[in-house]
């Protein structure tokens, strides 16, 4: 890539030169700051109430700023940033509409739980309340979906703000943290003095377990014969693959993966059931019915993964809960074992500990479900589905690359048939479902790992939603491989339409849509397109060798179905089974 992610001085030097007592402004005091965090790249889009920081850019070789062409481009591109590299992300926006066009952004962070900290403008403090020109309340809007939100008065709080957020939303349950700065304060001139420690009061999450209640859980797990574990992006967020690996390996406990938990276990060990809930696996789901002990690790029991609570897991005896945010704990299913920690400390102790589960024949039966009820679909000839696409980018990327998703079908379709070996190479929204998601997303993961393979797949229509950003792909020759899963339909609603609604499709065709080679072609990016199984293969080989981003547009069936499926209302038991039925 030709943007620049590595600074040009030596590390020493550099700390030496930032942390100089000058007389600078708020501006310079933030890039300054932001540099002392470890950012290395920071996604946005100038305005008005940003002037001053944008000046205080120029010139500024060590600062790192990559220009989207939305503002919702820039925060999705530091969430994708953010869960690819376990670094914070960090956006910048203007005021008024520009701080209004993150809070889609913001919104997907927070229910995800994903570090950010955004940096806003605002008026100047003497305008504030005023209904000025670009005026919004940002902290005010934002305050439901951040961790916590700063509005700077006075420019000699910056370096402790700036440094708080960064804290604030890196550790305990992670989530995206505000700073608003009127323009004003951006101009103040101080002595630059960093921030070095922090103290919150209040504030002090709980990272090492009470081990009483850990110990329970071993007991617990001694005495079951039938143990399920449900592993969750608590496991990704808190780095706690190995730990979980190590866990599973000790104690022989079949594990079922959610949607944001996919990449924080490999798909190929023996013990991985494949994901629960709405689109899960039949022998997950089967296998959370028939629990005698359900073991949640960073996981918090969503909906889509639990479906009707009243028939959940209704074998099940003892439920425990390992989450670093204690208000998760008992919220949706009673926890008979609450483990309040970091998830890796949960489980470095438990490790020490743990000792095969007594379940020899209950992995047995689960083995066989999985030979019996394997993932599948009706594949033909004359036609090219979306899961062989999905399959013959796991196999040609040997399930190595860093996948981010759009949602719909092709989000499920990922999560079914893409092979994850790695943490953090999955990269999706799971709690708010935010179309337009998938490809900004990819391109602040290729920005933090310029290294890796990053491919973005999406559906016809999320993929619209942010297609401008083609142009910084462009630009800056940002290798992604954009995916388009091209069924030329809102392919998740036609499908609750069909089998919900009876077939009553409202709104959903998507035919219109620009020819999506011809728009790759107008911002610079080389376009394909792949109608046949044959095509698919050539044209994948040909974007894979191609060291510049690409645009592939897989056309495939408008009817294609996900299944298995469980309709709302169903308890995870009532599985439409599709093509399996």
């Amino acid at each position: 890539m030709n943007v620049q992610t590595e600074p040009k001085r030596s590390k020493e030097e550099l700390i030496e030169k930032l942390t100089q007592p000058d007389l600078i402004t708020g501006s310079e005091i933030l890039l300054r700051s932001l540099l002392l965090e470890g950012v290395d790249c920071v996604f946005g889009y100038p305005g008005g109430a940003v002037l001053y920081i944008y000046d205080a850019m120029h010139g500024f070789d060590d600062f790192n700023h990559l220009l989207t062409r939305h503002e919702q481009g820039a925060i999705h591109a530091a969430d994708g940033y953010a869960r690819s590299t376990g670094k914070v992300g960090v956006c910048i926006a203007t005021s008024g509409p520009g701080a209004t066009n993150l809070v889609t952004g913001i919104a997907t962070a927070y229910m995800d739980s994903v570090p950010l900290v955004v940096i806003t403008g605002n008026v100047a403090t003497n305008f504030i309340g005023t209904d000025a020109f670009q005026e919004a309340d940002i902290t005010g809007i934002t305050m439901p979906i951040t961790k916590h939100s700063y509005l700077v008065r006075d420019v000699n709080d910056l370096p402790r703000i700036i440094h708080e957020a960064f804290h604030i939303a890196n550790s305990g349950r992670k989530g995206p943290v505000l700073i608003d700065i009127p323009k004003d304060v951006s101009a103040h001139k101080t002595i630059f003095k960093p921030a070095k420690d922090v103290s919150i009061r209040g504030y002090n999450p709980t990272v090492q377990p009470n081990k009483l209640q850990v110990d329970k859980l071993i007991k617990a797990i001694e005495e079951a014969e039938r143990p399920v574990i449900i592993a969750g992006g608590g496991v990704v967020y808190a780095d706690a693959s190995n730990e979980l690996i190590e866990f599973i390996n000790k104690t022989r406990i079949p594990v079922a993966t959610t949607l944001l938990g996919l990449s924080g276990f490999p798909s190929a060990h023996e013990l991985w059931l494949g994901m629960p809930g709405m689109h899960g696996t039949f022998t997950a789901n089967t296998a959370i019915q028939n629990a005698d002990l359900l073991i949640s690790i960073g996981s918090r029991f969503d909906d889509r993964v639990t479906m009707n609570l009243n028939g959940f897991a209704p074998k099940v005896k003892v439920i425990a809960h390992i989450d670093v945010d204690p208000a998760e704990i008992g919220k949706n299913v009673k926890t008979d074992i609450p483990c309040v920690g970091d998830v890796k400390a949960v489980l470095e102790y438990a490790n020490t500990k743990a000792k095969p589960a007594n379940n020899a024949a209950w992995i047995a039966e689960l083995q066989e479900s999985k030979e019996k009820f394997p993932l599948k679909y009706g594949e033909t000839e004359t036609e090219l589905k979306p899961q062989y696409v999905i399959e013959m980018i796991s196999e040609t990327t040997k399930g190595e690359a860093i996948i981010t998703t759009d949602v719909g079908q092709h989000q499920m379709w990922a999560a079914q048939f893409y092979k994850f070996k790695n943490p953090r190479s999955l990269v999706t929204s799971g709690g708010l479902g935010t179309m337009g998601f998938g490809f900004p997303s990819a391109i602040g993961a290729q920005m933090g790992n310029p290294d890796k393979l990053v491919v973005s797949i999406n559906g016809d229509g999320g993929v619209q939603m942010c297609a401008q950003e083609l142009a910084i792909c462009a630009i800056n020759n940002i290798p992604v491989k954009v995916v388009i899963i091209n069924n030329q339909v809102l392919g998740m609603v036609r499908q609750w339409q069909e089998i919900i609604y009876e077939n009553r499709y409202s709104h959903i065709d998507l035919a219109g849509s620009p020819d999506f080679v011809k728009l790759a072609e107008a911002y610079g990016v080389k376009g394909l397109r792949a109608t046949t199984k044959e095509e698919a293969r050539r044209v994948w080989q040909e974007a894979l060798d191609t060291p510049g981003p690409v645009v592939i547009d897989f056309v495939v069936p408008k009817g294609e179905n996900v299944f298995p499926m469980v309709k709302a209302g169903d308890t995870i038991s009532d599985m439409l089974m599709g093509d399996s039925e």
